[in-house]
């Protein structure tokens, strides 16, 4: 009895009219949330769909990904505004009305707090129209060095070799190092001993190189070539090698050049230095290496 009690009373609060307004608000609510997020979804299918046609690519890759990635950040701002207007409508009619007339004071009073956030947005520009990099590239920027996962308005994303994911500001970007523009340089220093012939090594290496460059063509611009002695170390003569790879192929050719003349030496004697120690044996009367 006291529940049937409670629940007239809870019902003589109401008026059947606040109960329909109350349900139609919510609706319209719920259907402003799913249209939202259709558009959302809707609008990025068609951004790619802007870059990429069946005939061809109107861009390169990277450079693709990176208007599509920048369209679509752009496309949820302005539909998560539009989406909250809406709903804030649902409660406070004209509302959109009275935020555009104070837009001039709040604007003034925002601005002092925004300032980031305008720089942010506005070196983002920037970015984008002077193409300082794409996504997938892979870069240094901000002290951070990784692949390039999306450039959006006021942001960065930038993953890491180790998986790490760093989110930039665009603002705090104030240099870039771009390893996939031009070519790439491999360099590898090897030491021989003291007591070896260096014209010997030299011809050695050069006809490693000569082998290494047809065996690793698709990957080399120039090169490898043999640079000669750059310096002399405690235990070694230090040769140099270096060649001229296309983007992001420079850490592996550097590797198979490490292989290649290690191999080389190997067959032809050469000795390659390490530091050696000699013990003392005074009761004995010898040393042992």
């Amino acid at each position: 009895m006291e529940l049937a009690n409670l629940v007239d009373w809870i019902l003589g609060l109401f008026t059947i009219e606040d109960i329909q307004k109350a349900l139609t608000n919510t609706l319209r609510i719920i259907a402003t949330l799913i249209l939202a997020k259709f558009m959302i979804s809707f609008g990025s299918k068609v951004t790619d769909k802007i870059f990429i046609n069946k005939q061809g690519k109107f861009f390169s890759d990277n450079r693709a990904q990176t208007l599509a990635g920048l369209l679509k950040s752009i496309l949820r701002y302005v539909i998560y505004f539009v989406a909250t207007m809406s709903i804030i409508e649902v409660f406070v009619p004209n509302a959109a009305k009275t935020i555009l007339a104070g837009a001039g004071i709040l604007g003034l009073a925002v601005g002092f707090g925004a300032q980031n956030l305008v720089r942010d947005i506005i070196t983002g520009f920037f970015i984008l129209f002077e193409d300082q990099y794409s996504v997938g590239e892979y870069v240094t920027i901000a002290g951070v060095t990784g692949t390039v996962e999306e450039i959006g308005m006021r942001v960065t994303k930038v993953r890491e070799t180790a998986g790490q994911l760093h989110i930039i500001p665009n603002g705090s970007i104030s240099q870039v190092a771009n390893y996939n523009r031009g070519s790439m340089l491999s360099m590898v220093e090897i030491g021989i001993a003291y007591e070896e012939n260096i014209d010997k090594a030299i011809k050695v290496l050069v006809n490693m190189c000569d082998v290494f460059a047809k065996r690793w063509a698709e990957d080399l611009v120039e090169g490898p070539s043999v640079v000669g002695v750059v310096r002399f170390g405690e235990f070694d003569v230090v040769l140099r090698v270096t060649a001229k790879t296309k983007p992001m192929r420079q850490w592996e050719i550097e590797r198979q050049l490490r292989k290649s003349i290690k191999e080389a030496f190997d067959q032809e004697g050469i000795e390659i230095p390490y530091p050696r120690r000699v013990l003392l044996n005074t009761a004995g009367g010898g040393s042992v290496a």
